[in-house]
């Protein structure tokens, strides 16, 4: 059967130092937020070219990937000597959108505390869709997607591996989301800081708040201060008088459970394995037993 003329019937080319996938086998992406972008690559690509772009991504045959504002841009190798330009645009919000959205997380001591720690908040996505915005893409309708090469489908399998290892950069930096949509990790982190100390309520100056903001049961407003009176550090409420709420939580945890994954999933975290045993690989080989150990933890027998 002839092929198309543009179709690549060659390997790719090998490439030194490509960025590689770190999962070798599996599924690409270990985070909620990594594994909501995989969903939204995964319902626009169909068939073999799914497939040819996790076999890219674990290649290495990604020479570069850049994350900017509103674009993501890679290099990566095919057949042919020339690498292909691949290119992703998703909308980045301007300085109206955030600056609400750095309020609404300011305001909240979970939200700031989370982000401040450099971990992503399970439930962010819900301050984006109070204010009509979406942290995600929701289909392909909200991507430019581009690449040089010639196959006239879009995307291709250069773009997929593109967004297979855009999942696996956000899995080790989350912010690099929020930087694709337009806030930098250090601007957004420093207009948090400021915010947080701009507001009384979050700064916990009146004597009748906590140390977010909350007020305390039974205290009442602050007095004013006369014309001749000094300002000086606000008076804190006596240990003695708060011993029954010092260690209580200053805002309820949300309730959270663990993804359920396959007991296999310990193989995928593993680093690349060459050992092979009368030619097969060791993973290959463990396979069965970690999923026998999964099948007697699902009936209750001993592990």
């Amino acid at each position: 059967m002839n092929r198309p003329w543009w179709s690549e019937s060659s390997r790719p080319l090998p490439v030194e130092g490509g960025l590689k996938a770190r999962s070798t086998r599996g599924a690409i992406g270990h985070t909620w937020w990594s594994g909501r972008f995989i969903a939204v690559l995964e319902s626009i690509i169909v068939g073999g070219r799914l497939q040819r772009g996790r076999n890219y991504a674990r290649r290495g045959q990604v020479i570069s990937l850049d994350v900017a504002p509103g674009m993501v841009g890679a290099l990566v190798q095919g057949s042919r000597f020339q690498p292909y330009r691949v290119r992703v645009g998703l909308t980045a919000f301007g300085t109206p959108e955030w600056a609400r959205l750095e309020r609404a997380l300011a305001e909240s001591a979970w939200y700031s505390a989370k982000l401040l720690a450099g971990e992503m908040p399970e439930d962010i996505e819900e301050v984006f869709g109070q204010l009509g915005l979406a942290l995600f893409p929701a289909s392909s309708a909200e991507l430019a997607m581009e690449c040089s090469c010639p196959d006239w489908q879009v995307p291709c399998k250069h773009i997929a591996a593109v967004f297979y290892l855009l999942a696996e950069a956000f899995d080790s930096d989350p912010f690099a989301i929020l930087a694709w949509r337009g806030r930098e990790r250090e601007e957004l982190l420093a207009n948090l800081h400021a915010l947080r100390a701009a507001s009384p309520a979050a700064a916990g100056s009146a004597a009748g708040s906590d140390s977010v903001g909350n007020a305390r049961p039974g205290a009442g407003p602050a007095p004013a201060a006369g014309p001749d009176s000094v300002a000086g550090p606000p008076a804190g409420v006596p240990l003695a008088d708060c011993l029954d709420s010092y260690f209580a939580l200053p805002v309820p945890l949300p309730t959270t459970s663990p993804a359920a994954t396959s007991s296999a999933a310990l193989l995928d975290q593993l680093p690349e394995v060459t050992i092979a045993v009368r030619g097969r690989a060791l993973t290959e080989l463990l396979l069965p037993a970690y999923l026998a150990f999964g099948e007697q933890s699902t009936d209750g027998g001993d592990p």
